[in-house]
């Protein structure tokens, strides 16, 4: 029965920069260009909602020729990470082995530690590793996103013989599109909510020509607070990506500053939607804000509230004021446009919300890290891993009330998800998996993310050109799919991708 369930919530080493652009040679392609959009938290059910409430939207002129997903699914779990490395390396963290943003790898050391002491540490890429997380720039240059990572805030590890900080880029294991279109010759850039997501640079650490990663947990110039915390600091925030992406359109670097030509490859991530889904109110150092509310006003996604809406709306109007762009540098035949999304959020129906006290994790035998949201991943120290294995998953067991377990996935279960953590240094021992609606936080969200619930998983997924006639395709789909997808759009081999091939990974069907 264990099986059949994780099979159905499954739907069905670094390579060098030149070896991948030798595999990749091929003939030129459909497409010179693909915009790929990912709209953090949109619900497959959010983008049917929207094109019906509003017929003449960018998304429902974009569906009018396009192809769309209801049935789309995103990782599991449903981090951010993990989530958007699929879109670009056509895997899961069964290949790619990145489970959370904050996670754990028996194998390194803590940061600072110069990789004394016993091995295993957490292996945190988030806001934490900015040289100045108050700043939109995040204490360095857009552009350059190294110039913004303190190596003092990185997990560390003994790469042949020497003691070295590992940036996110180092932790990846599988290569990614920006890789195999940067070695066929062609431009490539992207921008995203954290200097960490240089991990989309890939092992190579230079996939990306044009990394523009803004922090999205910096301080609003209005409100001087996060700007996670108001409706409209987070377009503010999102704004600062859009110009970016328009620069690119123009032919121009992200900033700006000098002409370089359409990249080949290019998108961004929004957060206003995300940040709609889960804040309960308006800022009220906002005035903006005043009388907005975030979330569903009904149980089945149909009626967002006015915060949310809010969000929904105005990412649909940048991404009209993109299409525009595009058409007037008459690139619209020859760019091929994705929008999806890392991740849903869990719950839509706010009557199954329930925050829960996280606490009881802490008493698990022999715990080293835990990272949860509306999932609890679980990891032991290496040295009492095997030791403490049995009582910690019967004390898991034992808490399954009050930290609603709804299924507890250890390694006798997880052949075909994920790799041994016996055997893998970052594999979990435990992945607790919750009642749909269950968060982990003693605060006021009405949302969140990175568990294996329908709400967390179905993602909004739609792919269109002038060309492409419109359809809706029931496929059981996943977020991994779009990435050779991509490679084919531009005329390269989408086994060029080391996920792909360990994954057998498809493209999209119907295009």
């Amino acid at each position: 029965m264990m099986k059949a369930y994780l099979s159905k919530l499954m739907c069905g080493a670094s390579l060098a920069l030149a070896a991948a652009g030798a595999a990749a040679a091929a003939p030129v392609g459909t497409y010179q260009h693909v915009l790929l959009i990912s709209i953090d938290g949109m619900h497959a059910v959010d983008l049917q909602n929207f094109i019906a409430r509003h017929p003449n939207s960018a998304l429902a002129n974009l569906s009018a020729h396009g192809v769309r997903y209801p049935n789309a699914l995103t990782t599991a779990p449903s981090d951010s990470f993990p989530g958007l490395i699929s879109m670009v390396t056509g895997g899961t963290p069964l290949s790619g082995r990145v489970f959370y943003d904050v996670s754990y790898d028996r194998s390194m050391f803590a940061p600072g530690s110069n990789c004394t002491g016993k091995p295993g540490a957490q292996t945190i890429f988030d806001e934490s590793l900015d040289y100045d997380l108050t700043k939109y720039t995040a204490g360095g240059t857009p552009g350059k996103v190294l110039s913004q990572i303190n190596p003092a805030n990185l997990p560390m590890a003994m790469i042949k013989g020497v003691c070295k900080p590992v940036y996110p880029h180092d932790f990846m294991k599988v290569n990614t599109v920006f890789e195999v279109i940067k070695a066929a010759g062609m431009r490539t850039a992207w921008s995203d909510k954290h200097p960490a997501y240089d991990i989309v640079n890939g092992p190579s650490g230079v996939g990306v020509d044009d990394l523009y990663a803004i922090e999205v947990n910096s301080n609003d110039e209005v409100t001087g607070q996060d700007t996670t915390t108001g409706f409209h600091s987070i377009e503010r925030n999102d704004h600062r990506k859009v110009r970016a992406i328009m620069n690119e359109i123009n032919g121009l670097g992200s900033t700006g500053a000098q002409a370089v030509g359409v990249p080949a490859v290019f998108g961004m991530n929004f957060q206003s939607v995300s940040v709609g889904q889960k804040l309960s109110v308006g800022n009220p150092n906002d005035p903006a804000d005043a009388g907005l509310v975030g979330g569903y006003a009904d149980a089945l996604g149909a009626k967002p509230n006015n915060g949310l809406a809010l969000g929904m709306e105005y990412v649909d109007k940048e991404i009209g004021a993109m299409v525009k762009a595009i058409d007037a540098q008459g690139l619209a035949d020859s760019t091929l446009i994705i929008v999806s999304a890392k991740h849903g959020q869990s719950p839509i129906d706010i009557t199954k919300r329930v925050a829960v006290d996280d606490s009881p994790y802490g008493a698990t035998p022999g715990i080293a890290a835990l990272s949860d949201d509306d999932v609890g991943l679980v990891w032991l120290t290496p040295q009492g891993q095997k030791a403490n294995y049995d009582a910690a998953r019967a004390y898991l067991l034992s808490q399954a009330g009050p930290l609603h377990i709804q299924r507890l996935i250890d390694r006798e279960h997880m052949e075909g998800l994920f790799k041994d953590p016996f055997k893998s240094p970052r594999t979990p021992d435990f992945v607790a998996i919750t009642t749909p609606g269950v968060i982990y936080t003693g605060g006021t969200k009405l949302a969140e993310h990175g568990g294996f619930a329908e709400n967390d998983r179905n993602v909004a997924m739609l792919v269109s050109s002038p060309s492409i006639a419109p359809a809706i395709r029931a496929d059981a789909v996943e977020t991994r799919q779009i990435a050779p997808t991509i490679l084919k759009a531009l005329g390269l081999k989408p086994n060029a991708l080391m996920a792909v091939q360990q994954e057998n990974t498809r493209t999209l069907p119907g295009l």
